[in-house]
């Protein structure tokens, strides 16, 4: 019989309790001990849900405190030197006080995790002496063994992924760090095998990038290492979210089973196993039901899928499982009461896709006895979805294509825009801003609530809404801020926002996942085609500019990023989905400008995270993600500044795409990373306005007026003085009042210091 098997699953429950938990230990509501209760409780019902539903292989050590590359990191010691650990299992202070940070420490960089929109905290290596603080996959076995009977299928990141995404030592010290970490992976392994450990599932999604031929040789090394030190574990070597590279290599690698993505990376990996077929001495993982969206499965495809792969690995060498762990979608479906029973019935979350995989390795082992109405059922719901009118609207359609078939750019080019928008405003050298959003606090949400629920009249919360704003435009212009912004207070979300705005989207109650650390997010679902229904900033921002004779910036999120945050619908092209966002958003653009807003902020910190894993795909998503951009700004008057805002990237494997963007001002989060991309500018010219976040807004400590001068002063060496602009690395609305107010104040107070050591008279 086929067996199923999920990568992972959600940690963070049905109704966000792991969140609640973190947070409330970290306010110090929560004793440390009754805080490891309940995560212990959250974790036990995570794995009873998928016995109770008939999982055959189930994922344990799936589940963290904070991020599995922390807890990888933390499991061989490697800690930074500035947080002072002494040795021993690394206790939850020091835990995390890396991801986010200590008054006396900053925080290790945080950044995506391949294409997704969730981030991982970058081990650093630098200095580290690694040793085994705790065998973790073997505590999550033994827990699950012990409370609930179940034989568990422990997951750890493997070496060569760990040492790739790591930070802090030279390509040429990739050896010696090997032979540090494989005795460390070696005890693990044996220490599993004694146990009785049938499956270890070790995730190198490292395998689906371009490798060099040292990393093949290096990655033969590893394994070969393994099946000698722990002949009797049973290794699932498991990759996800593209086609693996060197194929034949890997498939040659002395593992049992290999685990390949056969829905985003399909493709190439049909390819491969059809020219050169699949080891008969292994197990194939087949990831047949998609991780990362949140779409029913058309179950009969994949049963086509499943008996086209059983041509080549037997039945018996075969595991129906995710393409990828659940971690990027929301739990339950179940919990959803007010979405159209049409789009409803067409969800699939964490849970649904239990039921799927279970569903499907049935169906294959049983040929569909008893089991035909559940998938006739499930076809019908994908069916009639997939047939909507909502998702077939010819004006919109019509009117984007005429568009996206033009050359777009604005009348003039930077150079002479930078003149007419400098005598305009006259900005001091080096000018203040934030990027856009300030403190959503409890008055803030309760007020939201209450407006949703009807307990307040729109005209109570829209009054509310310009009280805040008075509030923080008279803070601004007290820290001496040169650019304002209204705060964002009126916004849940920044993606959630604009498409409760705009046609096509719906919204769930629950649809909750993990971005970060305790930041969870509810991505709204592009189902239809994309329209604007009528002006969405304009009110607030309009308001806010009549309270200063400073600039306020009008504050959009980009159509690259909406996208990109958003689970989308499948049938057509995510081009086109890019170009509707755009044309909606254009017209937002120019209702700004006609309100007498002629600063634009439509940030776009999802760009990167968007781009393909496989090299020759870059190139064309760069071109009309730039272009999605392009049709939003490009009509804007030379007097008109547009701002954009991009988390950090790979700057210099981007450079003329965001050159090509033209955008005046573009803001970058880099503060965990800033000496990297230093360095990427040193290589690399960009000559128009540009902002290097100066302080990480993703920790709670207040950042020394000292260590933003030093950043300032770095990025001097390779900016230049006149386009460059002082900023937090990314919004604030996570942050409390009192820690905003102090980190502003530095950083106007760093900018003074940098305007006077530059020599250069403030313009009044």
């Amino acid at each position: 019989m086929v067996k199923s098997s999920v990568l992972g699953y959600p940690r963070i429950g049905e109704n966000r309790e792991w969140k609640k938990a973190l947070e409330a230990f970290w306010s110090g509501k929560l004793e440390e001990s009754e805080f490891q209760r309940q995560l212990q409780e959250i974790r036990l019902n995570h794995l009873r849900k998928q016995q109770e539903k008939g999982i055959a292989l189930i994922p344990v050590n799936d589940f963290s405190c904070y991020d599995h590359l922390l807890d990888t990191a933390t499991m061989f010691g490697i800690v930074p030197k500035r947080f002072g650990h002494k040795g021993g299992v690394v206790p939850l202070s020091v835990y995390y006080g890396i991801a986010r940070g200590t008054k006396e420490a900053a925080a290790s960089e945080m950044t995506k995790w391949f294409n997704t929109n969730y981030h991982y905290i970058v081990p650093e290596l630098d200095g580290a002496s690694p040793y085994l603080t705790e065998n973790k996959p073997l505590i999550a076995y033994r827990e699950a063994k012990e409370k609930l009977g179940i034989e568990g299928k422990p997951v750890i990141v493997g070496p060569l992924t760990f040492l790739k995404l790591s930070k802090g030592y030279s390509l040429s010290e990739t050896d010696a760090w090997l032979d540090r970490l494989l005795p460390l992976y070696v005890q693990i392994f044996q220490e599993l095998a004694r146990e009785g450990v049938e499956w270890v599932q070790i995730d190198e999604p490292i395998l689906v990038t371009k490798l060099s031929e040292a990393d093949v040789r290096r990655l033969k090394t590893i394994y070969k290492t393994f099946a000698e030190s722990a002949p009797n574990l049973n290794i699932m070597l498991q990759t996800y979210f593209e086609s693996v590279e060197h194929y034949r290599d890997i498939a040659a690698l002395p593992v049992k089973g290999i685990g390949l993505d056969f829905v985003h990376g399909f493709s190439g990996n049909m390819s491969s196993i059809k020219a050169l077929g699949f080891p008969e001495d292994k197990v194939l993982g087949a990831g047949v039901i998609d991780g990362r969206g949140i779409w029913k499965a058309p179950l009969r495809e994949k049963l086509e899928l499943i008996e086209e792969l059983a041509e080549i690995v037997s039945p018996e060498r075969l595991i129906v499982q995710s393409s990828c762990s659940l971690l990027h979608v929301p739990v339950t479906a179940g919990l959803e009461t007010k979405l159209e029973s049409e789009l409803k019935e067409a969800l699939a979350f964490a849970d649904e896709k239990l039921d799927e995989l279970v569903l499907l390795a049935k169906a294959f082992s049983r040929d569909e006895t008893g089991i035909t109405g559940e998938l006739e059922q499930s076809e019908q719901a994908y069916e009639t979805f997939k047939q909507s009118g909502k998702r077939k609207r010819s004006d919109i359609q019509h009117a984007v294509a005429a568009l996206s078939d033009r050359h777009l750019e604005r009348s003039s080019p930077f150079s002479e825009r930078h003149i007419a928008q400098q005598k305009r405003w006259q900005l001091p050298v080096f000018p203040t801003t934030t990027i856009g959003s300030f403190p959503q606090t409890v008055e803030v949400r309760k007020a939201r609530q209450l407006w949703r629920k009807g307990e307040w009249s729109h005209e109570k919360y829209a009054g509310f809404i310009r009280q805040q704003i008075d509030i923080w435009i008279k803070l601004q212009e007290e820290l001496g801020l040169d650019v304002l912004v209204h705060g964002e207070f009126e916004r849940t979300d920044m993606v959630e926002f604009f498409g409760e705005k705009l046609a096509g989207f719906a919204f769930t109650q629950n649809g909750w996942v993990q971005s970060y650390g305790s930041r969870c997010v509810k991505p709204p679902i592009i189902f239809g085609d994309v329209a604007f229904t009528g002006e969405m900033t304009v009110e607030e921002t309009k308001y806010a500019q009549s309270r200063t004779k400073r600039p306020v910036k009008g504050m959009l999120t980009g159509p690259i990023t909406i996208m990109n945050w958003s689970f989308v619908r499948e049938d057509i092209p995510r081009e086109q989905i890019a170009y509707q966002l755009a044309y909606a958003l254009r017209q937002e653009v120019e209702a700004l400008e006609h309100a007498g807003i002629s600063m634009i902020q439509v940030d776009e910190p999802a760009v990167r995270e968007g781009l393909p894993l496989k090299e020759n795909e870059q190139a064309e998503y760069l071109a009309w993600a730039v272009k999605a951009f392009r049709m939003a700004t490009c009509t804007v008057q030379d007097t008109t500044q547009i701002h954009t805002h991009m988390c950090y990237c790979e700057f210099h494997d981007m450079i003329d795409s965001i050159k090509a963007m033209d955008a005046d001002v573009i803001s970058i989060e880099t503060s965990r990373s800033h000496g990297e991309l230093i360095h990427s500018f040193e290589l690399n010219t960009y000559k128009q306005g540009i902002g290097l976040g100066v302080y990480d807004i993703h920790s709670p400590r207040i950042p020394r007026v000292e260590e933003m001068t030093s950043m300032i002063e770095r990025a001097l060496h390779v900016l230049d003085p006149n386009l460059f602009w002082i900023n937090p690395d990314c919004g604030l609305k996570t942050r409390g009042f009192e820690e905003t107010v102090e980190s502003l104040r530095n950083m106007v107070e760093a900018t003074r210091i940098a305007r006077t050591k530059q020599n250069i008279q403030t313009i009044k």
